[in-house]
């Protein structure tokens, strides 16, 4: 049995080394090796820089700040969730997800028109103070929160529905009161569920790229590596400042693991009886759902400035509350506009290739782990996890090294073909599905994991009896009763690699290829109707991410929290 898997185990292995480990080990390689062999100067040049030395520290900052807002907002949204019942409680738990359809650095936009000198708030206060310009630190943090804490709030949500209510209700006949059992036995419950959401939060908002470069929050890690792009071929000296921030990142993880990953109680996986929220009527439920109104209103905030620039005539929208003149126009030119046609062609081409290369890895690991044995099977699902914990910025940087290396060659540069294939300079396509093929690998393999994990393995063993290949009955048996977890991989996969923002905007650098991150960023710094066009595309990018996610989560349920684990 076990040798059935061995050449399937070598196959994926081989792939995942390449497509993942060689990009991270060239990073790696070019912080600590030049033409004289091994040395420490260039990790040395990356501390002794103060400007480099303090971007560091701000990411460290917008991080610790970003994920500690998140929890703070999610954690008891997802407690009042799970504890009471009460009218529109559905609805609510929906909204406080919406945010996940606008990625940061499109909500700064938004963000820019409520709090910028000529912007809402100075036009009700009679103002012009420059909010941003005097707290981007605060502007970068309070962005990149409202639109990740509900990454917290569904692992929460479903950390909570695995703790035992038998627990509470031991600790409440002890003469435990309620705030107090929340803190002594809840809380320590949900641990390894809040920290598998934090670490994606702190990984992501630790190497955010989009959001401090359109808020012009420049002195951090992530947009000083975006600024050393034009020095990768020249010096090596931003491999080495890449390799600070995978470090800074891996450590960081670390820490966290080693002071709140075990600190798991033994616990049965799932609850021994089922928990019956408390029904709540009146000014009680109103007061339930009363949090849930104001995140869910501050959250969408920045949604509602991009849609209502996105509205507006160029120009109208200038020291006012409401912009003057509304218009359809900007949607018309942001889906007729040269630059903006191409890049939804082009970012449906790469997602669409990068999605199948998902489904084909996802599925061949998710058999691997859930129906081999064999011993390496853990590792290769933890390594299948870790690109979520490895920054998208330490990882496009790995594939521009590749791409650096590989259009050096000879044989490569003799040839139009080769270079056109290898080049990201000539041509980005390539490393831009193999990037978000590998940055939403998890969400493929978790899904099909899950799928696997609740579909008993004799089915395909009464298939094999009745005469079916192992193939055969794999494709007629098992994949048809999966098909729910493998469609909501895809759909989550799919959506995030449209608007995958870190790959994008640092492997697309010719106009022509540009995805559709590449060019919102592109047209917001356009004068004129760049900013209003960026808008309207968008609130295009999140129309569609809209449909994705309402699909996952009808599909998965609660268990769609267990995709943002790592």
């Amino acid at each position: 049995m076990r040798n059935r898997w061995t050449p399937l185990f070598l196959l994926v292995s081989a792939l995942l080394a390449v497509l993942f480990l060689l990009p991270v080990f060239l990073v790696v390689k070019g912080g600590f090796w030049d033409e004289g062999g091994f040395t420490l100067r260039h990790l040395a040049a990356v501390f002794r820089n103060p400007i480099y030395a303090e971007g560091l520290g701000n990411s460290v900052l917008i991080a610790l700040g970003t994920t500690a807002l998140c929890l703070l907002v999610a954690v008891p949204l997802a407690w009042l969730s799970h504890r009471y019942d009460f009218a529109g409680k559905g609805v609510f738990s929906a909204i406080v997800l919406v945010p996940m359809i606008l990625p940061p650095f499109v909500g700064a936009i938004g963000m820019a028109q409520f709090l910028g000198t000529y912007g809402v708030l100075n036009s009700l206060l009679g103002t012009s103070v420059d909010w941003l310009g005097r707290a981007r630190y605060w502007g970068v943090v309070c962005i990149q929160a409202l639109a990740l804490y509900p990454i917290v709030y569904l692992n929460a949500t479903a950390a909570l529905a695995n703790v035992d209510p038998a627990m509470d209700e031991a600790a409440a006949n002890l003469g435990c009161p309620g705030w107090k059992r929340f803190f002594r036995v809840t809380l320590p419950l949900i641990v390894p569920g809040l920290f598998a959401g934090c670490t994606i939060v702190f990984i992501w908002s630790f190497t955010e790229l989009g959001a401090p470069l359109m808020l012009g929050y420049t002195t951090c890690a992530s947009v000083q590596v975006f600024d050393a792009l034009k020095e990768i071929g020249s010096s090596h000296f931003p491999y080495a400042l890449v390799f600070v921030v995978l470090s800074a990142s891996v450590l960081l993880y670390a820490l966290g693991k080693l002071a709140f990953g075990r600190g798991a109680y033994a616990m049965q996986g799932k609850a021994a009886v089922t928990f019956a929220p408390r029904k709540l009527r009146g000014w009680r439920a109103l007061a339930a759902a009363a949090p849930f109104a104001l995140v869910a209103t501050v959250a969408l905030l920045p949604h509602a400035g991009v849609v209502l620039t996105s509205l507006s005539r160029p120009g109208s929208w200038y020291g006012t509350v409401l912009p003057q003149v509304f218009t359809l126009d900007n949607y018309a030119e942001a889906l007729g506009h040269e630059m903006t046609v191409a890049s939804i062609r082009n970012s449906l081409l790469f997602s669409s290739v990068a999605v199948a290369v998902n489904l084909v890895l996802g599925v061949a690991i998710a058999f691997l782990v859930v129906r081999s044995k064999l011993r390496g099977a853990g590792v290769l699902d933890a390594l299948s996890m870790v690109p979520l914990a490895v920054p998208g910025l330490v990882m496009a940087f790995g594939y521009l090294a590749i791409s650096s290396w590989l259009s050096n060659l000879g044989w490569v540069r003799a040839s139009a073909f080769w270079t056109s294939l290898f080049d990201v300079r000539v041509n980005p396509a390539l490393f831009l599905v193999v990037a978000y093929a590998v940055r939403r690998l998890p969400y493929m393999v978790r899904s099909a994991v899950a799928g696997l994990q609740q579909t008993s393995e004799a089915f395909e063993e009464a298939a094999w009896n009745l005469g079916a290949s192992p193939a055969r009955a794999v494709r007629r048996v098992t994949l048809p009763l999966v098909s729910a977890n493998l469609v909501a991989g895809l759909m989550l996969a799919f959506a995030f690699s449209m608007l995958e923002v870190s790959d994008s905007l640092m492997l697309a650098q010719q106009a022509r290829f540009y995805p559709v991150t590449k060019t919102i960023y592109e047209l917001f710094q356009l004068l004129g109707t760049g900013k209003y066009v960026a808008s309207a595309l968008g609130v295009w990018a999140m129309a569609f991410l809209t449909v994705t996610i309402a699909g996952v989560s009808v599909l998965l349920g609660r268990k769609m929290g267990a995709l943002f684990r790592v």
